[in-house]
């Protein structure tokens, strides 16, 4: 049987106190709704739809998927109401699995679970056993544990509330089953809502089998409504992907203190030290030691590789045997080969370092490209912007580059080729040779430091300066 997707994510999340849509609120560097939808992927479903309403069109604008399709709730009128504006585009013999932009962290593997119970063509949902179930809807079973109805705590009555079984809302059922019992609904209730759960009570009735499966945990069905409860969500992802990093070999310093906001994978022996970021795909070979509060973002790095102390790798390379930092910067497009050296603030963007180069010091190397065995001295810029355009510098291997200098872009220093420190090098340098641009070093035997003037000396300074500028008149 063919299955559609049926995801809420109209509500506005007034407790969370954002102008930014519940959905769309960051977990882990990704909104809520988008890992549903990675969730829902993963059961191949033939259509996914979309209930959208507050802050549409920044929810659309933010999933421009063409898989989805989107229905409007104007007015928030329940989860039944909800749901009844996706069912028009749903054909009768599929099945209908209902989910929640709200709730992130369930598993494909429950929800692959929660389909085959509703197989038969029967209704199936998903609760939750709860020490505490204040809040939640609970679920009713008669004596013979059959589920005939669910109450919302609103709605329920001092026995009822005692019910550790929970609601989540997560449900499933043929379309054609669900259209009717949609159109059925009433909202004579404390919310003065069309309930999706009423749809159990008409079920029973209509003697379809109801089957409620308890969730194997409790985060996977934990909502957000609150910026306390996202915390908490973080926390629990924040333990999960320690926890996946350590069976996959990392030691970590404190599973506590790491943030994982994407994907990584890590080879044998990898140590991570506090407060490590790692965001999108990260690779980490063999033995690489990251320090303290590093930050890492779609980076590749290769084996006993160290990066130090807070620096930051975004979008770049680093090959084999490398030392990054401390306080390194490594931008999209950076290439660092085997063996080199990039020191404490030193910063690359879309620049090669060859075999073993060395740039220890407070360099920027932009859109560069070098080769192997240099050494760029502290200090050392390539000038690489016009105010318009971006321009090349070629440092061939073997250069010596002396600290403090200026290579003007477009530029090539040539192999082997040694540039003076204090040089601005606008023109080519030959390799193998001494290029040196320095301006003659005076001194003045007869100068004097000068003296820290009083507020009237100042005023009269700044009355001539005035005057010596545009020849008008002190007022």
């Amino acid at each position: 049987m063919s299955l559609s997707l049926v995801i809420l994510a109209a509500g506005q999340g007034k407790r969370m106190h954002s102008d930014l849509p519940k959905v769309l609120q960051p977990l882990a560097g990704r909104p809520l709704l988008g890992h549903v939808l990675t969730a829902a992927r993963q059961l191949a479903p033939s259509a996914i739809h979309i209930v959208y309403g507050h802050g549409g069109e920044q929810v659309q604008a933010a999933f421009p998927d063409a898989d989805l399709s989107w229905a409007l709730q104007a007015e928030q009128l329940g989860t039944g109401h909800a749901v009844a504006q996706a069912m028009p585009n749903i054909p009768d013999d599929h099945q209908v699995l209902i989910l929640y932009g709200d709730v992130p962290l369930i598993a494909a593997t429950t929800l692959r679970n929660l389909v085959e119970q509703a197989a038969d063509g029967g209704l199936a949902l998903l609760s939750v056993l709860l020490e505490d179930a204040t809040g939640y809807g609970r679920v009713l079973r008669d004596n013979a544990g059959n589920v005939y109805r669910i109450v919302e705590e609103k709605d329920a009555n001092r026995k009822e509330r005692t019910v550790r079984e929970a609601n989540t809302g997560v449900l499933i059922a043929k379309a054609a089953q669900l259209r009717q019992w949609l159109a059925s609904l009433k909202n004579d209730n404390a919310q003065g809502e069309y309930y999706l759960t009423d749809v159990i009570t008409v079920a029973v009735r209509d003697g379809v089998k109801v089957q409620a499966m308890p969730a194997p945990t409790i985060p996977e069905v934990l909502g957000v409504n609150d910026r306390l409860q996202l915390a908490d969500l973080e926390t629990e992802v924040r333990r999960r992907a320690a926890r996946t990093l350590m069976m996959a070999g990392a030691t970590l310093a404190d599973p506590q203190r790491i943030d994982v906001r994407g994907h990584v994978q890590v080879g044998r022996d990898v140590r991570i030290d506090v407060n490590v970021v790692l965001e999108g795909e990260v690779v980490l070979g063999d033995r690489v030691t990251l320090g303290p509060g590093v930050v890492i973002r779609n980076a590749t790095i290769a084996a006993d590789t160290q990066i130090r102390a807070y620096s930051v790798i975004d979008g770049a390379r680093v090959d084999a045997q490398c030392v990054i930092g401390p306080f390194a910067r490594l931008r999209p497009g950076s290439h660092i080969a085997d063996g080199a050296h990039v020191g404490n603030f030193v910063e690359l963007k879309n620049a090669t370092l060859g075999l073993g180069s060395k740039a220890n010091h407070l360099s920027y190397l932009g859109d560069a490209t070098i080769g192997a065995g240099v050494n760029i001295g502290a200090g050392t810029i390539t000038c690489n912007y016009d105010g318009k355009n971006k321009w090349p510098t070629v440092i061939e291997d073997g250069a010596f580059v002396g600290s403090g200098s200026m290579l003007v872009a477009p530029v090539v220093i040539g192999a082997d080729a040694t540039i003076g420190a204090g040089s601005t090098i606008n023109k080519s340098a030959p390799r193998g040779q001494l290029s040196l641009e320095r301006g003659r070093q005076q001194s003045f035997a007869t100068w004097k430091r000068p003296e820290k003037a009083d507020a009237n000396e100042r005023a009269a300074l700044i009355d001539r300066a005035r005057i010596k500028e545009d020849g008008s008149s002190p007022e």
